[in-house]
């Protein structure tokens, strides 16, 4: 039946041959972190369900599912979050990950001054004005008191800029590299930042102290009690620490005062921080305790008074335990788009890109007339450049031309070019070029890297059956109503009600909503959205609920079932939550009695959709046969 060639095909359905590489492949992937179980029972298991899930897949093909633009637009968003984490150059990024972690092993003291322009406003003010305030600096001028009156980082601006001591992945990436770069005592030149233009100046640098743990007690001092607050606080902090003093234990005084809700349940305890993640003098309170069990005398930082007890300090530690952490900051950091630029830089080497200033430049000369006012303001038509078809760049052979870019930056826009025109276009050329480049490369993934294929195959395989399920189960059982009703007709006996009652079950807040709510009940005729009106109010909206329905006695306990009598309202039942409940009772029912199919459908289209998935695995086993090649499956299986 198998030929020598294909030796090692596992089974084939409908003549497609399937191998026992991709078999085990899937197998062993889909084993939950468990030893795979190779013993015959589970592999012929698992064969079955592989089978059938690859039939599915191959009929959603001839349907053509994959066309869907649902499912192309699904496919196209999964491709572009997968290839990031290929599309990037891995000797850079370990590169990366290493300097971090050196990094770390420095904290260091910054003051800074930062002129804010955002990327794609005018850059030339901004950096004017930096570049004026360095130069001040530069011949003198002190550099606190500059901050305290230029910077636009309102954060630090009343500590002249003070940023306190920071250390690798707190900052961007940019700032971070001009601090680690610059040396103690000096101020750097004006540099770039996705924030706008800085300047830094490094105070002071030492090695790292690693992390600490600790507990503490607050009192807070709220702004809205004043002076008041501010005495009241110092009292209660006060009143802590002799406690303290007095041998009283530290777990017993931060239940009495502390105000922190977050860690009073844990005895004070906080998580185990480092520098630049607490209050400047919260961190230097805390890392000067000595030894386990220090306490400090109180702290004050914005959000009131604290006593700072010593748990534990930890140093940095080795580089092997930190690198997976680190690995994934640097991936989530701006620093992680270096290692993407290099690795677009060497995808456009290697596919011949080239670049056309000219025209470019001819695009950029057309976009700098778009008028800033007037009924036409900043607006952008690709309408006027489908006459402009020169390639802008080139790539693997393929033209980019003006007309290209001018599409793209409409979608970019929606056809507003906001700020100087110039500038903003010049930035949009970049995205165009990275986005093409980028979507280049994703499609090669597929032909180039086995894991990506793999996974690609595997979620457009998913996405095609989610569609085809739908098609055949899921949203056939709640469409077909005739065949639905068919179904319910033809296994009635298995959807009854046990012994019960219809009625309406009234459930009063307290005993003065249930004095009110029995008088209500006792006239003729009331209904139960009149009581609810009467009852409920915007002041008190849940003095009485009401649900009405069919019931059974063996699952209705909350009043007697000797109380339930038809046509009567039954005597009220506390509950342990306080509550009374009332049941008004239309009907009584001794023996089992036939449920309708609304009353039903919830389980009635769930053993639909059971019925229908199991003729259709049947359908499909009929239409592509499977072979199995017992030789292979034998060298598969370990007792």
């Amino acid at each position: 039946m198998f030929s020598s060639v294909s030796a090692q095909t596992l089974f084939s359905f409908g003549g497609t041959p399937v191998s026992k590489q991709e078999f085990l492949r899937v197998y062993e992937k889909n084993s939950l972190n468990k030893k795979p179980d190779f013993s015959e029972p589970a592999l012929r298991e698992y064969l079955d369900l592989y089978s059938l899930f690859r039939m599915k897949v191959q009929e959603a093909d001839q349907q053509h599912l994959d066309t869907l633009p649902s499912i192309e637009h699904e496919l196209d968003n999964y491709r572009k979050q997968l290839a990031k984490n290929y599309l990037t150059d891995d000797e850079v990024t370990n590169k990366l990950i290493k300097e971090a972690y050196d990094r770390m092993k420095e904290e260091i003291h910054v003051q800074h001054i930062l002129i804010m322009s955002p990327l794609g406003s005018d850059t030339l003010v901004a950096y004017n004005k930096i570049d004026s305030i360095y130069k001040a600096i530069q011949k003198g001028a002190d550099f606190v008191e500059t901050a305290k009156a230029v910077t636009e980082d309102r954060g630090s601006k009343e500590s002249g800029g003070d940023l306190g001591y920071v250390t690798a992945l707190q900052t961007v990436y940019p700032f971070e590299n001009v601090m680690y770069n610059t040396p103690k005592g000096k101020v750097s030149a004006p540099f770039r930042t996705q924030f706008g233009y800085h300047i830094v100046k490094v105070v002071d640098r030492r090695p790292a102290r690693g992390e600490v743990k600790v507990a503490h007690i607050m009192v807070a001092t709220p702004k809205s009690k004043g002076a008041e607050g501010e005495k009241e606080a110092k009292r209660r902090i006060d009143s802590a620490m002799r406690e303290l003093k007095s041998g009283v234990p530290f777990e017993q005084v931060v239940q009495k005062y502390s105000d922190d809700k977050f860690s009073r349940d844990k005895n004070g305890e906080l998580q185990p921080f480092g520098v630049g993640h607490v209050a400047p003098s919260f961190e230097e309170a805390a890392f000067a305790l000595k030894n386990p069990g220090d306490i400090s005398q109180p702290v004050r930082t914005d959000y009131g008074y604290h006593i700072i007890k010593l748990i534990e300090k930890y140093p940095l530690q080795p580089f092997d335990s930190m690198k997976t952490a680190i690995k994934k900051k640097v991936e989530n950091d701006s620093r992680a788009q270096t290692a993407r630029d290099i690795f677009m830089d060497k995808i456009k080497e290697r596919n011949g890109f080239k670049e056309y200033p000219a025209a470019l430049n001819a695009m950029l000369d057309k976009v700098a007339r778009i008028p800033d006012t007037g009924k036409n303001a900043n607006s952008f038509n690709p309408e006027d450049y489908k006459n402009m078809t020169q390639p802008v760049f080139s790539l693997a052979g393929k033209n980019y031309t003006q007309s290209d870019l001018a599409s793209f930056a409409f979608n970019l826009t929606h056809g507003r070019l906001n700020g100087p025109k110039r500038a903003t276009f010049s930035d949009i050329y970049k995205l165009y070029v990275n986005s093409v480049v980028n979507d280049f490369e994703e499609h090669k993934l597929v032909e180039e890297n086995p894991d990506f294929k793999n996974l690609m195959e595997e979620y457009r395989d998913g996405i095609m059956l989610f569609e085809l399920m739908d098609r055949n189960v899921w949203g056939k059982a709640s469409r077909d109503s005739t065949g639905l009703e068919t179904f319910y007709n033809s296994h009635k006996n298995k959807y009854m009600w046990d012994p019960g009652f219809v009625g309406s079950v009234y459930r009063f807040k307290n005993e003065a909503a249930l004095k009110e709510g029995q008088k209500l009940l006792a006239k003729k005729d009331m209904k139960d959205e009149d009581l609810v009106k009467a009852l409920n109010s915007d002041a008190k909206p849940e003095e009485v609920t009401v649900q009405h329905g069919h019931y059974e006695f063996s699952k209705f306990k909350d009043v007697p079932e000797a109380s339930i009598v038809k046509g009567k309202v039954t005597a009220p039942v506390k509950t342990p939550d306080g509550k009374y409940v009332v049941v008004k009772v239309e009907d009584v029912y001794k023996t089992p009695t036939q449920k309708s199919l609304d009353d039903a459908r919830g389980y009635v289209v769930a053993e639909y959709q059971d019925y229908l998935e199991k003729q259709w695995n049947e359908q499909m086993r009929q239409k592509y046969r499977v072979i199995v090649n017992e030789d292979v499956f034998k060298s598969m299986v370990k007792n």
